[in-house]
């Protein structure tokens, strides 16, 4: 184990906040004395079946507590999926099927595993405890908080106010969690900031159920996505997914703000917090231009999740499209029918939608009038006429995605 101090430093890179940071300290002394790894918790409810790099802010930093030689363990929230977290909702979730969690938590433990390494990693569920509650150990737990403690909570208040319903089971959920660090004993609980509320309840309840020293809580930031401005999504298609291909991942990190660089430095890499350090310095003297920085962290992303090969493979292709405005040689290629041409000439709208560059017409009209469409370099603004397309033409939608058409 290293010292103590390169622990803390490692540790506190981009953290949010600790609760407490004095309690972490001592925890780790005592853990090198004894020669003991502390137990980590990460909780995962599988409510969407991909992972993005937002997820992987704390993926990121479990690995970094297993290379310092600390227990994870990846708790698949499978009973608590049947309830659905109500943080940061306005309304209450819809009910998920057991064979929807199940395949979710599949893929989701194949991805974390990207990250994660498998041979230091225990995998729970939480229907192993939950679901063996008896009724009478249901209520024991809901005596252990108050419906106005409950009702603090900023969600809960917001739709408390607004006359929106709140049903019992929504406010058994940050109990179950809770029940969770009580059942696992873990020393600490890594969570989003938007998770304080459900990760501190895990600390008091380990404290009612007599762990004396209740879990420390770690809280990481929610990562912005490449608009700068909201939580990374998937349903705002602000995202960058980690399965998604390496020259579209290259892309996207090229496309976030100048300042965003340092943030998704120290939340999504593991680069040493003195070489962060280092790159933010150069960029604030001007020695260092942030788009040099920002091809230095595309390269870092793409390399964690495919090699350092692919990863110089992107770069190059970003380089072939964007910096020499050149048209790539690997497009793919895709099939038309010619049935859906008229003396060789097809409404544009409808070719980017067949070839499934765009999901519908009206998303294809509104990319042409951005001025994003471009049919063998040449960028088409018009949705009105028809255009003569030829086999073999290469058409292109945004910055990353490019056809080929075979016409058939």
């Amino acid at each position: 184990m290293l010292d103590l101090e390169e622990q803390m430093k490692i540790i506190k890179k981009g953290v949010a906040e600790i609760i407490s940071e004095d309690e972490l300290r001592e925890r780790l002394k005592k853990s090198i004395e004894d020669g003991r790894p502390l137990k980590i918790k990460f909780g995962m409810d599988p409510t969407a079946p991909d992972i993005h790099l937002g997820h992987t802010v704390i993926l990121r930093k479990l690995r970094q507590f297993q290379d310092l030689g600390h227990e994870v363990t990846l708790l698949i929230g499978d009973f608590t999926s049947l309830v659905g977290d109500p943080t940061g909702r306005s309304e209450t979730r819809k009910p998920m099927t057991r064979e929807k969690i199940m395949e979710n938590a599949r893929t989701y433990q194949e991805q974390a595993f990207k990250i994660l390494d498998p041979n230091k990693t225990i995998i729970r569920f939480n229907s192993e405890w939950l679901s063996k509650l008896t009724f009478e150990e249901v209520l024991v737990l809901s005596s252990k908080y108050t419906v106005a403690r409950m009702l603090e909570r900023d969600d809960f208040e917001k739709r408390f106010k607004s006359n929106i319903p709140i049903y019992i089971h929504e406010f058994m959920y940050p109990l179950m969690q809770g029940y969770d660090s009580v059942a696992l004993g873990c020393d600490i609980e890594f969570g989003g900031t938007d998770q304080k509320f459900n990760i501190l309840m895990g600390r008091m309840l380990q404290r009612e159920y007599g762990k004396e020293n209740g879990q420390i809580a770690i809280l990481m930031p929610i990562l912005e996505g490449i608009d700068g401005t909201k939580k990374m999504s998937k349903s705002l298609g602000n995202y960058i997914g980690i399965d998604e291909d390496p020259n579209d991942i290259y892309g996207k990190i090229m496309s976030i703000p100048d300042e965003l660089i340092i943030r998704y430095y120290n939340l999504v890499t593991d680069v040493h917090p003195d070489k962060i350090e280092e790159i933010k310095s150069k960029m604030d003297d001007g020695s260092l231009n942030p788009r040099d920085a920002k091809m230095a962290l595309a390269r870092e992303i793409v390399s964690l999740y495919y090699g350092r090969e692919k990863a110089l493979e992107a770069e190059e292709n970003f380089k072939t499209i964007f910096q020499r405005n050149e048209i790539p040689e690997d497009i793919e290629e895709i099939m038309v029918d010619s049935e859906i041409f008229n003396d060789g000439k097809v409404w544009l709208p409808k070719l980017l939608t067949v070839v499934g560059l765009t999901p519908t017409n009206n998303e294809a009209k509104r990319m042409i009038e951005q001025g994003a469409v471009r049919l063998n370099g040449e960028r088409i603004t018009s949705i009105e006429e028809d255009i003569k397309v030829n086999n073999g033409d290469v058409i292109q939608v945004g910055k990353r995605r490019f056809a080929r058409l075979i016409v058939k």
